[in-house]
């Protein structure tokens, strides 16, 4: 699973020593997929002594966020935004091992400086709100609901001293409904050296990136020492990452004109190897088999020169193909190759734009290539993993989950957390597995269980075990659940769309074979609770309200109507409102009459 970052081994040796030479640098690794796409992976890291943290003196580090880091006494902190689904069997294993990845919607987890469980339970709330305002997003609604304490799932990233381990807490919470947009995306920006105006953060665009069929916006921060040996002073890190998933035949589309239609005759890429192939006969080319596509295309503008803050040692754009693959440049860009073979990077000029174009390779012929020429092949992941709701009805339900073990030779252990919403009712006596191929459960594949039991409109379910998957192997994890009814001021405004339930969170345990963690996400669920008849309030209100002006209209006019008979009508009506009117009428008109007369 190591293999997608090979890649940057020339720059993770010299990890220590390029923070200690410059304080920010950012990089963009492109990578062409199958079936037309491309990964666009946004690195942008920014350090800070830990001394300076502490005064107050910020540089590159964003001071927005260190205020608030330092005022609610956070030591690490991790937020997602994320958006789409990683199409694991197309696109193989996820970038940065999937540790740079959320579930879909915002999610937050950090480890809290405090010395009780109150204490940490306030500065979460005051971290949240505070979150909210600068992210724009709904992280204030992370109540208690919604905040679990994991035990196996996630360790800290950075170096903490043994003196602060003990009275650090971590929380972690997620909105699985929350919309991520362009309102996110601002703030992100603003955080950065260059806000966006020049270097490789020019080309993020909020109609691409929220295009993508998959995106993630990552923020991490932790503080990292340098080992013994290379002695220096400790550093306060921001990294924030953006990863996207771009189509390339619907990101080449115009902005202007964004609606797909049937391409003119003469541009309509054909397939001349058929036999029918003719001036008035075409095949259509498959455009899963790759394209032309060029970096202005694909973002709609190209990069605004280097980034002058950043470090000149690192080349800020690198492209992951074969090198037989042909790349065009604009002037004044150099270009390096990794001994790897699998990677090539460009260095940007600081005063001039700079795009790429990837032509098309030539499939036909005595020298035409295959897919191996065009792309590097996806590396299989480590796990599959797929999950869906059982059963029928609005009383009980339940929840499968399939893992897919794809090595032939090799055990996978990881940890499965599930944070449910305390609607969910779990039966934790009907949790078993089935290995595919097993007539009974198999109680040997899980290893370890945590269950925190729900507490109505207290706090919600929170369920991880450790199991491990033998090779070449597919287990299906499977629990009962009952469906709780809501008090009708508890339902969104689209109560009939259903409840979203967070994605569940899978983290492969290191092995002899890989020696850091992964993660990966399952895919958010919709769950249909019952739900009443909103429209009975209303036709309730409806009748009343009828029912009550014609009563009361009736009523008023028995009390308040006069009644006379017909006789005595005429009376009245000569000497009423009404007649007092006509006679009002008729003294006018007269007077008109005579000054008529008066004048002829």
């Amino acid at each position: 699973m190591l293999r997608f970052f090979l890649y940057l081994i020339p720059f993770s040796i010299l990890l220590w020593s390029v923070v200690a030479a410059s304080d920010y640098y950012e990089q963009l690794i492109l990578k062409p997929l199958p079936q037309s796409t491309v990964l666009a992976s946004f690195n942008f890291k920014s350090n800070t002594s830990l001394a300076n943290f502490d005064t107050h003196n910020f540089r590159y580090f964003p001071r927005s966020l260190g205020q608030i880091l330092h005022h609610v006494g956070t030591r690490e902190l991790h937020l997602r935004f994320s958006l789409g689904r990683w199409d694991a069997e197309s696109w193989g294993a996820r970038p940065w091992d999937g540790t740079k990845e959320g579930g879909t919607g915002v999610e937050l987890w950090a480890w809290i400086g405090a010395a009780d469980d109150e204490e940490a339970d306030r500065k979460w709330l005051s971290l949240t709100n505070a979150l909210s305002g600068l992210f724009c997003a709904s992280l204030n609604f992370i109540d208690e609901t919604r905040t679990t304490r994991p035990v196996m799932s996630f360790l800290p990233e950075g170096n903490h001293p043994d003196r602060t381990i003990d009275n650090m807490h971590l929380l972690h919470g997620v909105l699985p409904r929350e919309v991520v947009c362009t309102e996110n995306l601002t703030p992100f920006l603003k955080l950065l050296p260059c806000k966006g105006k020049a270097g490789i953060s020019s080309l993020l665009d909020g109609h691409k990136l929220f295009d993508a069929s998959w995106q993630s916006m990552a923020i991490d921060i932790r503080p990292i020492c340098p080992s013994n040996e290379d002695g220096g002073e400790c550093v306060l890190q921001i990294e924030q990452t953006i990863d996207m998933v771009l189509d390339v035949e619907r990101s080449k589309r115009p902005r202007d004109n964004p609606i797909p239609r049937p391409p003119p005759g003469h541009e309509m890429k054909c397939n001349s190897s058929k036999p029918y192939h003719s001036g008035d006969t075409c095949f259509p080319t498959d455009y899963a088999e790759g394209q032309e596509w060029a970096l202005d295309q694909v973002f709609g503008k190209s990069i605004k020169g280097a980034c002058p803050l950043t470090d000149p040692n690192v080349p800020p754009v690198c492209v992951q193909v074969p090198h037989s693959r042909e790349i065009y440049t604009t002037a004044g860009a150099t270009e390096s190759k990794n001994p790897n073979g699998l990677l090539r990077c460009y260095q940007v000029p600081s005063d001039a734009d700079f795009s790429m174009i990837l032509p098309l390779i030539a499939r036909e012929g005595e020298g035409g290539k295959t897919s191996a020429d065009e792309i590097i092949e996806p590396e299989t992941p480590l796990l599959y993993a797929e999950r869906s709701f059982t059963g029928h009805g609005y009383e009980r339900g339940g929840v499968q989950t399939i893992l897919t073990n794809p090595s032939p030779d090799m055990d996978v252990e990881f940890v499965y957390m599930e944070s449910l919403p305390w609607f969910m009712r779990v039966y934790l006596h009907t949790l078993k597995t089935n290995i595919d191929g097993d007539s009974g459960p198999n109680e040997d594949v899980i290893k370890e269980i945590y269950y925190r039991p729900a507490l109505d409109r207290v706090r919600g379910t929170q369920l991880e075990v450790r199991m491990s998957i033998p090779p070449a192997s597919t287990v299906f994890l499977t629990y009962d659940f009952e469906k709780s009814i809501l008090r009708y001021t508890e339902y969104p405004p689209d109560a009939n769309r259903g409840f979203d339930v967070a994605a569940a969170i899978i983290t492969i345990l290191p092995s002899d074979t890989q020696q850091k963690a992964s993660n990966l996400r399952t895919t958010t669920l919709l769950l249909s609770l019952p739900t009443p008849d909103f429209s009975m309030p209303y036709n309730v209100i409806i009748f009343t309200s009828t029912a009550i002006a014609l009563a009361f209209g009736g009523l008023y006019n028995i009390l308040i109507r006069r009644f006379v008979g017909a006789e005595e009508s005429r009376d009245v009506g000569v000497g009423g409102l009404k007649g007092r009117v006509i006679a009002v009428v008729a003294r006018i008109a007269a007077k008109f009459k005579g000054a008529k007369g008066k004048v002829e």
